[in-house]
């Protein structure tokens, strides 16, 4: 998975970097969230608890993907600010990673 930054924005007033990626990944199916996060935080030189990923939208039959990534100054920051349904596909609980 290759991954092409296309916009990388700071914003202050919430406290994060605002990134806009393509996701390059042929022959591959479509990265998970996780991977994404971890691959970005790598990428970032940041702590992945701190990475949020709000969408991954696959191009149809490109073997692509446009992804909106946010990164937080700290995981508090993270919990005031992502709606609880965000935060629960971002990090999910080892009861639902069983399931």
């Amino acid at each position: 998975m290759e991954i092409e930054v296309e916009k990388d924005t700071t914003n202050p007033l919430l406290k994060r970097r605002e990134i806009y990626i393509r996701l390059k990944y042929q022959n591959e199916p479509t990265p998970s969230r996780n991977s994404v996060r971890e691959k970005v935080a790598g990428l970032f030189n940041a702590d992945p608890n701190r990475v949020v990923v709000s969408y991954i939208k696959p191009q149809f039959g490109m073997g692509e993907a446009v992804s909106y990534i946010k990164i937080y100054d700290t995981p508090e920051d993270l919990q005031k600010t992502e709606p609880k349904y965000v935060i629960a596909r971002n990090f999910p609980t080892s009861e639902a990673e069983e399931a």
